[in-house]
């Protein structure tokens, strides 16, 4: 039994929220993902990633699912050649200060406002609540790209969300998800799998929830609501996996190791099942 892993397991658990997002914020003890540390790599990595499908974000509209109260991935999509970005979010603690300092380099997407900083609204919307709520659904109207980076992991309705996700996307639109599926704790990737669901649902699971969603799971989601779903893997830890397999329970078991021991993945998924909301 690892007693570390435990003792700070049930510290992130029992956590206040607040307080959690108060760390993330600030960039203590709590790491924020790529997005809100390095804005700038996140944006070039969406960019590459869709050249290899031939894909282009210049003159679409593109959805940021899951900002974290920071502009500057869409500001820098704008400056890369999107036409409108809408930055969407459930809950946010907006990063004032980060956003303030985003305004010399980014001054035809943001202005000053009273101290403050906010889009220009002919180039950015913000879209702040449940995403499977019509009332949030009928405030945009549909877009060419749903980006994010890091979420999807932390999901508590993952169908539920992509739903909603492919019904906002339009009918030739494309998704480009990167997924962590590694515990969090990074140092024991596999971790949270050798726990029962009751366990980890009441006792250890961060408060920012990890969904501990493996790679079938995912493919099983995107294949129900797009016509074409690549997903490719971008890490997998076959050593780490075998050392802790004895441990891991039944049910994050496919029966091909290449497959369980993936870690990391981007899933692109283009042309929304539309028929299915008719």
């Amino acid at each position: 039994m690892n007693i570390k892993y435990l003792v700070l397991r049930l510290m992130r658990h029992f956590m206040p929220e607040a307080l959690a997002r108060f760390l993330l914020k600030h960039r203590w003890i709590i790491r924020p993902g790529l997005e809100s540390s390095d804005p700038t790599a996140a944006v070039e990595q969406y960019i590459k990633t869709l050249s290899i499908y031939e894909k282009s974000i210049h003159g679409k509209r593109v959805l940021v699912f899951g900002y974290g109260g920071r502009f500057a991935v869409g500001v820098e999509l704008l400056r890369q050649g999107a036409a409108h970005i809408v930055l969407c979010d459930h809950f946010v603690l907006m990063d004032r200060e980060r956003n303030l300092d985003l305004l010399p380099n980014y001054g035809d997407f943001l202005s000053a406002e009273n101290g403050d900083v906010v889009p220009r609204s002919e180039f950015m919307t913000l879209l702040h609540g449940d995403i499977r709520d019509d009332l949030i659904q009928s405030q945009i109207s549909e877009v060419d790209y749903v980006l994010s980076t890091s979420v999807y992991e932390h999901l508590d309705d993952v169908d539920g969300i992509t739903q909603a996700l492919a019904k906002l996307t339009a009918a030739q639109g494309v998704q480009l998800h990167f997924v962590d599926l590694r515990d969090h704790y990074f140092k024991f990737p596999f971790e949270m799998l050798t726990f029962s669901k009751y366990i980890w649902m009441n006792f250890l699971n961060p408060t920012s929830n990890l969904n501990r969603f493996r790679l079938p799971d995912y493919r099983r989601v995107f294949d129900a609501y797009f016509q074409k779903v690549d997903i490719t893997v971008l890490e997998r830890l076959e050593h780490e996996f075998r050392i802790v397999k004895p441990r891991i329970r039944a049910e994050f078991f496919s029966g091909d190791v290449s497959v369980d021991s993936v870690t990391l993945i981007y899933v692109l998924a283009e042309s929304p099942k539309k028929s299915i909301y008719v």
